[in-house]
This record gives structure tokens, C-alpha cells and sequence, in this order.
């Protein structure tokens, strides 16, 4: 964010008495009210506001009390500088620990925090005991998540009391959400900071602010350069996720993220494809790109690109690998886009196509925005051109109200489609989204019998699809050892899962397998020498 912006927390936002007193309002106070009135009504914790439009600030100090003096907040080895002599003026080494929840796009994100802190000089470590910084990068998705989050601060509350000086920081999209910062300050005041997810560049400001004595050092802004120059520090030796897109604008009834990740953000398209070509330099094999809903990709550029033009251009790059990608929203699911991924060779030819539900009445009142005949039409154009392309979804049971005969159309869709997984879920009631006031007469004895129903119908099809596979040879990627004893397992381009034979070694390569045998969950097969495929 430029210079010429202030945010401004709620905690820190002043009485207009006071803004007056100090000379600093020089016109439209009347605005600055508004905001105020904002603040109470909507219960958002910041504000962004135009300083060359509102104020005239007395000096450049005033502004630079909230970071926004102009200097950019990715000037990591200016605060890196400005650390170290608070890191390491009585000691070697300085460790920190990062555990992540959630999704992949969190893990991404914790792999950023973990690059950008050991860029700042720390040391990583998976203990507590001997940690002198603990972050959680927190989900929101679930209240029980959140839940988890709290039972956890308050265990290691310990560690702090016999620590003093250890730093727990709390960031992700449970931090984002309204009035969390406040509530932790209040009951969790052990605490040090709080940022995030679009304030996740911002960290090292709020470390050295902690340093030079800020008691609750916490950044919740909408706002961010979406990292553009963190390294990362991957936690897998071969498989890697590049985040392409933040945000979401589609505002699913029960789906508290909009709230939390903000309105969808694309990143520059050349800074993927320079990350997506040093990974691939690097020896990486699968390469996930991730945002809440990837199909609208570039429609926020000033030089729009769509999806699929993007995919196309990571599927040039040269070299051994495979694409991946989530989450997709069917109502973005173009032709342009189903050609591409059967077209491109290094694009896996999956596609996972979250339906929810097989009900055009729940889909409405979900805010889904297709139907299940639009649904239908991209399956049916994929597997008209490849009848074996696999598709996977998400499924929810129980929303508010779903009657036997929503819950039979959901049954009747996994029949027509013939998914090769599901994923599915019990709908748990989110506070801040709309689904949460909507009432609800189905009983939990009766949602958890439609799930054991569900499942049971998904196993005897999933048995039954993968016979499709025998005899084949599929192409596969080995992500490691299987819980059998001397078997290995892994995915091919269609994200079958293989399991089979094989020496650990083989670990993180390509390997031709035979497939002989087909189960619900997975199919097996035997090792083929690469002469012999």
C-alpha cells in the first residue's frame, strides 16, 4: 500500500474530540464520524483511508506510527536489519516453530512465514520446549477449528511463564476474522501478535514493533502485496503449491472465507511462471496452484488472463512435471478451461468439481449459483471426450433443512456422475454467515444415517469405476511408502491412487505401473521397466 494511505485499527481509532484537539483534521471531520459509525455498526476492525484526501499530517512520524510511511512492507532485509541486534543481543541462535491448519493455501502461507523467519535469522524447530517464537497459522472454516486454536493457546501458556521473553504469535484467517484480535488481547493476553492472512508481509514490522515494546502488536488490514519476494521453505522435497489468486467473491451461505481471505486478488502472472520455472529447476514434479476459486483467475488484471491462458503457459515451460490445481467453482467451469486441461499434457487430467449438493433447492439457498443441470453439462462435455476423465467433489449433508428428497437428488447425481472420491462433510453452523440464522428441522441422528448412506453408495461405485484401470499401465508419481510393508504409493496424472511394489528409492520419480486388481479406495498394480511400457 502506498504512502499516501492510513490504516487505521479500530483499537487505535480516536474520539473526533480528540483528532480535533490535536489540529490534525483539517477537513470532512463529518467523514471520519462515518467511519466511526461503520466501525460499531459492521464490527470491522480497520479502516483505510486516503490521507491526501482527509488530512494533512503534521509530520511524517504520525504516519509511520502505523507502517504506512511509504516504505514498502517487503523490504525484508531492512527489517532484517533493524531485528537483529533484538534477536541476537544475548544469544547465537533463535528458534521458531510454525504450525499451520487448515487447507493448503494456509500451509502455503506457512511455508512463507517460515522462509520470511529464516531470512530474519531464526532457526526452525518442532518443539515448544526450546522455541524462542511459536506461531499458529490458524482456519476459520470450522468454529471447532477455532476451537482447537484456543485449547491449544491456553496449553502452551506454560511454556510462556517459564519463558518470558518466547513470542506467540497468532495469524491466518481465524485472526482476520471480526473482532478475534480483541478477543485474544482481552482473554489470551500472553500473546504478543496477531496479523492476518492479507497482512502476512507485514510480520517483520510487527516483530520489531514488539521489540521496541509494543504490549499487542496486530495487523488485520484487507490489504497486501501478496508476498511478491518471500521466500518460501518448503516442507516437501518434491511437491510444491504456488498460490495464484486470494480471496473469493462468491459468498456461499455457509462459507465463512470471503470474510476472512477478502475479495479475489490475482497475482502477477509472470511472477507465477518465474516460481513455477525455478521449481521446476529445482527438481520439483507436481505443482499445485491454489486459490479459493481458481477458474476466475485474471479477471482483476489490468491485462486480463484467463485460467485457462495461464495454465496453457505454465504447460510450455519445459521439463518432467505435472500441474495440479483447487479449488474450482463449477459456474466458472468454461469449455475454454475443460479443453485446456484435456488438451495440455502436463495439466493432471482431473478436475475436482465441488457440487455440494445434488439439489437445485439446496444449491439456491447455498448461493451456488449453477444448477444441477449446468452441473451436468461441463461432466457430460468432459466425459464425452474422455469417458474415463476423473472428477472428485465435495459434498455437504444436512444443510439447514435439506429434506429426503434434496438428500435422494444428491444420490442420484454421484449415480449419474461416477466420481472417482468424494469428500464429504456434515454441515457444521458457522457463525457470521448467512446459513447460520437459517432454520433447521432435519436431526442430527438423521444427517449422520444420510452420510453412512452416502458413503456406502460411493464405496460399491468407486469399486466398480476403478475396474476401469486393469490391465492398463498408468504413469505414476511416487509420494511414498504405503502402509504395507515393501509397497509404495502413489498418484498418476488422473490422481488415481496406486499402490505397489517398490524399492523407497524410487521415491519422488516417475514410475510406469501395470494395474492388476482394483479396491474402493485406491487400484494395485506392479512396476513396469521403462523399456517395457
Amino acid at each position: 500500500m502506498a504512502g499516501n494511505y492510513l490504516k487505521i485499527p479500530f483499537c487505535d481509532f480516536p474520539e473526533i474530540s480528540e483528532w480535533n484537539s490535536e489540529g490534525q483534521i483539517q477537513k470532512k471531520p463529518c467523514f471520519l464520524q462515518k467511519i466511526r459509525k461503520k466501525f460499531l455498526q459492521r464490527k470491522v476492525s480497520y479502516a483505510i483511508i486516503k490521507c491526501n484526501d482527509l488530512f494533512q499530517w503534521n509530520t511524517e512520524t504520525e504516519i509511520e506510527n502505523y507502517g504506512m510511511s511509504g516504505q514498502s512492507d517487503n523490504d525484508s532485509s531492512d527489517r532484517s536489519h533493524q531485528l537483529q541486534p533484538y534477536l541476537f543481543q544475548d544469544r547465537d541462535v533463535v528458534r521458531a516453530h510454525v504450525h499451520s491448519f487448515g487447507c493448503q493455501l494456509n500451509v502455503s502461507d506457512g511455508e512463507r512465514i517460515r522462509g520470511m523467519l529464516i531470512e530474519l535469522g531464526y532457526t526452525m524447530t518442532d518443539s515448544y520446549e526450546d522455541a524462542d517464537l511459536i506461531l499458529f497459522n490458524t482456519c476459520a472454516v470450522r468454529e471447532s477449528a477455532e476451537d482447537r486454536v484456543y485449547g491449544i493457546l491456553g496449553n502452551v501458556k506454560k511454556y510462556k511463564k517459564a519463558n518470558p521473553n518466547l513470542i506467540l504469535v497468532l495469524c491466518g484467517c481465524m485472526a482476520s476474522e471480526e473482532h478475534t484480535a480483541e478477543f485474544v488481547r482481552t482473554h489470551y493476553p500472553f500473546v504478543d501478535i496477531v496479523f492476518g492472512t492479507a497482512s502476512l508481509s507485514r510480520f517483520p514490522q510487527l516483530l520489531l514493533e514488539h521489540f521496541q515494546g509494543k504490549k499487542f502488536a496486530c495487523d488485520t488490514g484487507e490489504y497486501d502485496a501478496m508476498y511478491e519476494g518471500i521466500m518460501p521453505s518448503r516442507e516437501h522435497p518434491f511437491k510444491a503449491s504456488v498460490p495464484i489468486m486470494f480471496g473469493c467473491n462468491n459468498f456461499c451461505t455457509y462459507c465463512i472465507v470471503p470474510y476472512v481471505r477478502g475479495r479475489e486478488r490475482s497475482r502477477d502472472p509472470e511472477q507465477i511462471f518465474n516460481e513455477v520455472k525455478q521449481l521446476v529447476a529445482d527438481g520439483y514434479k507436481e505443482i499445485m496452484l491454489l486459490g479459493q476459486n481458481v477458474n476466475s483467475y485474471g479477471k482483476d488484471l489490468e491485462q486480463p488472463l484467463t485460467f485457462a491462458q495461464l495454465l496453457r503457459k505454465v504447460n510450455a515451460i519445459p521439463g518432467e512435471f505435472v500441474v495440479r490445481f483447487m479449488s474450482s467453482h463449477p459456474k466458472d467451469a468454461t469449455p475454454e478451461l475443460l479443453d485446456t486441461i484435456l488438451e495440455c499434457p502436463k495439466i493432471g487430467h482431473h478436475l475436482h468439481l465441488p457440487v455440494q449438493s445434488g439439489s437445485d433447492d439446496v444449491l439456491r439457498r447455498m448461493n451456488r449459483r449453477y444448477t444441477v443441470e449446468k452441473y451436468m453439462e461441463s461432466v457430460n462435455y468432459l466425459r464425452q471426450r474422455d469417458p474415463d476423465f476423473s472428477l472428485t467433489t465435495d459434498l455437504i449433508v444436512g444443510f439447514p433443512d435439506e429434506s429426503e428428497a434434496d438428500f435422494q437428488g444428491t444420490l442420484d447425481l454421484i449415480r449419474s456422475v461416477q466420481y472417482d472420491n468424494i469428500y464429504t462433510f456434515i454441515y457444521s453452523k458457522r457463525r457470521g454467515t448467512k446459513a447460520a440464522e437459517m432454520e433447521d428441522h432435519t436431526t442430527d441422528a438423521e444427517k449422520k444415517n444420510r452420510m453412512e448412506r452416502l458413503l456406502a453408495l460411493q464405496r460399491d461405485i468407486a469399486s466398480e469405476h476403478n475396474k476401469r484401470f486393469i490391465g492398463r499401465t498408468l504413469r505414476v508419481l511416487v509420494d511414498g511408502e504405503s502402509k504395507r510393508k515393501g509397497r509404495l504409493v502413489g498418484k498418476d496424472s488422473a490422481f488415481i491412487i496406486v499402490e505397489f511394489s517398490g524399492d523407497p528409492s524410487l521415491i519422488g520419480t516417475f514410475q510406469n505401473v501395470r494395474i492388476t486388481e482394483a479396491r474402493n479406495w485406491a487400484v494395485l498394480g506392479e512396476l513396469v521397466e521403462e523399456e517395457q511400457a
